[in-house]
Order: C-alpha cells, then sequence, then structure tokens
C-alpha cells in the first residue's frame, strides 16, 4: 500500500504523537482486513518500528503507541457495533460493506475514537480522519468521511455540538 506525502504540518510532538497514531491504526485495520493479519502481528510489528524509514511514514518515536493499540483493539472489539453506526451515517443507497477498505478503515477507527474518547473534541476527530482520507484519496472520500462523522457526531456528541440530545 502506497501512502501519498501527508498534508498536515508537525506542530507539537505530543499532536505528531497522536496524529501518527490515528494513521498507524488506520493502516492496522486495512492490513488486518485485506491480509487476515492477526491483531497481536499487527500490533507488534508497529510497535516495533516497522515502517520507521519509509518515505511518507512516521518513525516510531513519534508514535503514540497507546492511542494505536487502544484504537486498533477498540475497532477489532466493537467493529459490528461501529459498523451499523456508519451504516446508519451513509445514504440509503450505500453500506459499509460496499466501500474501500481503506475508507472503512477510516470511519472505523473514527467512529470509535469519537465515541469511546469523549475528551477528544468532535471537530478534532473530524478533521484529523478528513486529513486521513486526503492523504490516501483525491476526489470524494474526504467530503464522504467529513458527511458520514458529522452525522455521527450530532447523534453522539450534541450536547457539545450545542444541540439538545435526541431521546
Amino acid at each position: 500500500m502506497t501512502k501519498k506525502p501527508s498534508r498536515r504540518t508537525g506542530g507539537a510532538k505530543g499532536r505528531a504523537g497522536t496524529s501518527a497514531a490515528r494513521l498507524a491504526a488506520v493502516q492496522g485495520l486495512y492490513e488486518i482486513e485485506i491480509t487476515g493479519a492477526h491483531i497481536d502481528s499487527i500490533l507488534m510489528d508497529y510497535l516495533h518500528d516497522r515502517w520507521s524509514g519509509l518515505a511518507g511514514h512516521t518513525s516510531g518515536e513519534d508514535l503514540d503507541r497507546k492511542k494505536f493499540a487502544d484504537l486498533v483493539r477498540g475497532v477489532i472489539a466493537k467493529k459490528k457495533f461501529y459498523d451499523e453506526m456508519i451504516d446508519k451515517s451513509l445514504d440509503r443507497d450505500r453500506n459499509v460493506s460496499a466501500l474501500d477498505a481503506i475508507l472503512r478503515s477510516i470511519l472505523r477507527t473514527a467512529a470509535h475514537e469519537m465515541f469511546s474518547e469523549p475528551k477528544v473534541p468532535a471537530r478534532v476527530v473530524i478533521n484529523e480522519y478528513v486529513e486521513i482520507a486526503r492523504d490516501f484519496y483525491a476526489e470524494n472520500e474526504p467530503l464522504l468521511v467529513n458527511g458520514v462523522l458529522d452525522k455521527i457526531a450530532h447523534v453522539l456528541r450534541a450536547e457539545e455540538l450545542g444541540e439538545r440530545p435526541s431521546e
């Protein structure tokens, strides 16, 4: 899988490590889905600096390893739950199983973070994963990611977005 250079700029090391963890989680989940690799193998590979030195990839020392492991484990543990959440946020003529594998990985990881990490602002989650989508796609996929995650945010984080929670 070839990745375009990121549009994201550096920033603080903590922020860069968190962004790197999100990207690595998406890539790891993609690999699990495509190759059938075991989660433990993926976690060990990434945690032991698998991608350092490759063009366009962060070095392992920048990777927030705990965040990476939490994202991968969380998505694997509740994949069906997140797929249902994504399906409800897609247009009626689409479903998550028909999406490209990397797009599924992006949306699942973002949905997990939106659901399980309420201290991370919804807009930050949306922006981060839209940027990841831009790293992989040049067409309409980033817009799809933005729209789906916005719908999920309005359900999971209505109060944070200044709305009344739905009953």
